[in-house]
């Protein structure tokens, strides 16, 4: 599992997925007959994509916690419970989503002081071009 999730990652999101079903198939059935689903498992892990893209991203997100950025949410994603909270600008000017062509609108997300951070940057193998692709046309990067 963790290979797959360290080694593998978002290049073949099904390999955690197949590492766990493996895991699962010999919790269940036991071994020797567990062996077939854990070499299923081996072999799939093996031939697929590799990118640590996911990996990388987590550890920027670690560092930036132990710096001890503690930001705020900013008030448009806060949701205004209360009469006060609608005064003082909770979800005032918050955008859905799936209001919008395609289930996107740009909107930003982050606290001000993280706006332009980046942390995860897929990379160019299996599944991760795909998210690439779709992050270049919502935002216009790569």
């Amino acid at each position: 599992m963790q290979f797959a999730s360290e080694d593998i990652g978002m290049a073949d999101p099904q390999a955690l997925i197949i590492a766990v079903a493996a895991q699962q198939a010999v919790h269940f059935v036991g071994l020797p007959e567990g062996n077939l689903a854990l070499s299923e498992a081996v072999v799939y892990l093996a031939a697929a994509l590799k990118s640590n893209s996911l990996y990388q991203a987590y550890s920027k997100v670690q560092e930036d916690i132990q710096q001890g950025r503690n930001e705020p949410v900013p008030l448009h994603l806060r949701s205004p419970v209360s009469g006060l909270m609608r005064q003082m600008g909770y979800g005032k000017s918050y955008k859905y989503a799936h209001g919008y062509p395609g289930h996107f609108v740009k909107q930003q997300n982050l606290p001000s002081s993280l706006h332009r951070k980046r942390y995860y940057i897929p990379g160019d193998q299996g599944y991760e071009k795909e998210i690439a692709d779709r992050l270049k046309r919502w935002w216009g990067i790569t």
